[in-house]
């Protein structure tokens, strides 16, 4: 069975620091492109920060220079450090794990993430 826990989120003050972790079982680590997504309210779920399988990073425009993923093969962890945040950031984040050569993903539950002004 697979599973995708994320944990991390709270409550932080505009400029404040948050590290989300998520920790993956059932699946071949490795194997897989990791992603962070968000979802805020009335709004679509978008793509926060990606890292494949050999270390390759990208970001969302909207977080480029304060938001850093990260990845620990070796204990199925993925990480997303946020600093500076903002208002707009306040958003449930979701872990999701892609699989690099099928057409196959998993989803976490998910945590929220609220930054107040």
């Amino acid at each position: 069975q697979v599973q995708l826990v994320e944990s991390g989120g709270g409550l932080v003050e505009a400029g404040g620091s948050l590290r989300l972790s998520c920790v993956a079982s059932g699946i071949i680590f490795s194997s897989y492109a990791m992603n962070w997504y968000r979802q805020a309210p009335g709004k679509q779920r978008e793509l926060v920060a990606a890292i494949a399988s050999r270390g390759t990073v990208s970001y969302a425009d909207s977080v480029k220079g304060r938001f850093t993923i990260s990845r620990d093969n070796a204990k199925n962890m993925v990480y997303l450090q946020m600093n500076s945040l903002k208002p707009e950031d306040t958003a449930v984040y979701y872990c999701n794990a892609k699989f690099t050569w099928a057409p196959v993903d998993y989803w976490g539950q998910g945590t929220q993430v609220t930054v107040s002004s």
